[in-house]
């Protein structure tokens, strides 16, 4: 059983903002293996199916982003996964508008959702997708930023959530190493100006 985790923040008012990212990746997901994300467990949203011969959940805690870790000890418990079992995919203001990081494990830099899952689970060795949404120009506030909407970004991130996704379907197929091989290899290979 591999789990695949959104964060973000439940709720209509939240759908489109730049923290929401991880929820509006498992949605395309959902639509693509036709597994409804709408049984509640664990403090979350999970549908369970079968993805690339694996057994899978997809998730999308419904504790708000600064308390994930509490419905990620949570599934952990109720799946008997270790964590290297699940991918945590969120957003990440240290990365460009559009960009996608995957990695092994690691810490949780500036996203407090992923240090909260790091407290509370005793462990950073997740497998992560980070999609980057910019850091907010000097006169937002950086709440108020990750909050908000894409504006003229909106392509350039629509993107970005297919790209997640593809990755993350990389790892439920052929593992983290073969989707930062493939993924983040492509990323560097785009032509600078």
């Amino acid at each position: 059983m591999l789990a695949i985790i959104g964060l973000g923040n439940p709720g209509a008012n939240y759908d489109k903002t730049r923290h929401n990212v991880g929820f509006r990746v498992i949605d395309l997901m959902s639509r693509r293996y036709g597994i409804a994300v709408s049984r509640t467990r664990s403090r979350a949203l999970v549908g369970e199916g079968l993805a690339g011969g694996q057994r899978i959940a997809l998730v999308k805690p419904q504790t708000y982003m600064n308390l994930s870790g509490e419905s990620v000890q949570d599934l952990m418990r109720w799946y008997k996964l270790m964590p290297q079992d699940i991918l945590i995919i969120s957003d990440d203001i240290d990365l460009p508008p559009g960009s996608v990081r995957i990695r092994p494990h690691g810490g949780a830099g500036t996203h407090n959702g992923l240090r909260n899952i790091i407290q509370m689970t005793g462990s950073d060795r997740f497998p992560r997708i980070r999609i980057g949404v910019g850091a907010p120009p000097p006169q937002w506030d950086l709440k108020d930023w990750v909050l908000s909407g894409f504006g003229e970004d909106q392509t350039v991130m629509d993107e970005a959530l297919r790209t997640a996704a593809d990755a993350a379907d990389c790892f439920i197929t052929g593992g983290i190493d073969l989707a930062m091989n493939r993924f983040n290899k492509r990323q560097h290979a785009q032509p600078t100006v």
